[in-house]
């Protein structure tokens, strides 16, 4: 969706070049996306282990469950991305990029915001709202919300309406390409896919912003809840302060992935604009702060497990059971080698 590939120069050729290419971007994002890639496959790796061994028994397994999916698409993008700021696979990888792959990407992105959004709700209901449903006919809205079977259907909805958001941008990113303007994705869109790159770009913002809304306003009640039963029982708990803890660390962790990148994207998307009035010296600019929250947007799909951990009981207790496991065939194997080396050299093992 985004002009991240621009063919490249220096700024000092700014003004005969549409190439914003820098030592920031040659030099320092291809290691780091290569770590974020290994790393990031990884954790998504261990996280899916454990996933297929959690039933789909709540609505917040059901969120967590797609929002693993989302990351699991995000990660398709680094490798691409590595190649391409190497200089691999030459223009027709950049032509690659523009129709596909970074669609792709900003698809599961904003899908894996909408869900973690969805999380926030139904938290909030689980916790807050769970001792006083509000009745919508026969069924309770609480229920609704925390139902497995609604979240299923809640969450094809999201897939769907994100789909209908990005798919034309993949359409209408048509025209021939070549050496000359494969590097410009806006220069490979239809004049109608140059409208569309924009309207779905600031619908793509609004969902990020009127998330955020709903995560402060759902974690905030939800903080206060649990402050206020502390109190009222008189409790400085571990469980307490643990709840703290991490409704604090996951609103830090996603607007500290998230915010940079969408302050820059509106101003950064109408500087593509053939109309734009925005200096080659100002593109440059945009290009590299660009380049770089969005770098911090792509370290969510590290932080994410995090979220599985600290958020479900089911993942973390079948995460920690998985490791016990692994870990006592491992002393048992050094023990039977202790009992063995006993036998064989005939020597107490309190004799040394």
């Amino acid at each position: 969706m985004e002009d991240r590939l621009n063919s490249s120069s220096r700024p000092s050729n700014l003004s005969s070049s549409s190439d914003f290419r820098s030592v920031f971007t040659e030099e320092v994002l291809p290691p780091l996306y290569l770590a974020l890639c290994i790393v990031g496959l990884l954790l998504n790796a261990v996280a899916s282990f454990v996933f297929c061994r959690v039933p789909s028994d709540a609505a917040l397994v059901v969120y967590l469950k797609n929002m693993l999916l989302a990351d699991l698409l995000m990660l398709i993008y680094f490798p691409f991305k590595l190649l391409a700021q190497l200089g691999v696979g030459g223009w027709r990888l950049h032509v690659i990029m523009c129709r596909f792959v970074a669609v792709l990407f900003y698809f599961s992105m904003y899908t894996g915001i909408m869900f973690m959004g969805l999380i926030s709700l139904e938290r909030y209901t689980k916790i807050v709202r769970n001792s006083q449903p509000t009745v919508f006919g026969r069924v309770s809205v609480v229920h609704f919300l925390q139902s497995p079977g609604s979240a299923f259907t809640v969450a094809v909805g999201t897939w769907g309406l994100m789909l209908l958001s990005t798919l034309p941008n993949v359409l209408l990113t048509s025209r021939d390409a070549n050496e000359t303007n494969a590097r410009r994705c806006m220069d490979l869109k239809t004049e109608l896919g140059v409208r569309w790159h924009k309207a779905s770009s600031i619908f793509s913002v609004g969902v990020f912003w009127l998330t955020l809304v709903v995560m402060v306003t759902c974690y905030t009640s939800i903080g206060v809840h649990v402050y206020r039963s502390c109190r009222r029982v008189r409790s400085n708990s571990s469980v307490c302060r643990k709840s703290r803890r991490s409704i604090l660390s996951l609103l830090l962790v996603f607007a500290l992935c998230f915010v940079p990148y969408h302050l820059c994207r509106i101003p950064y998307t109408l500087s593509q604009m053939p109309w734009s009035g925005f200096s080659q010296h100002s593109r440059f600019v945009l290009f590299q702060v660009k380049e770089a929250t969005l770098m911090l947007a792509s370290v969510n799909v590290c932080l994410d497990p995090l979220v599985y951990f600290l958020m479900c009981r089911s993942f973390r207790h079948t995460l920690l059971q998985s490791l016990r496991r692994r870990a006592k065939p491992a002393g048992e194997a050094r023990s039977m080698g202790t009992s063995t080396a006993v036998v064989l050299f005939n020597v107490s093992p309190q004799s040394s």
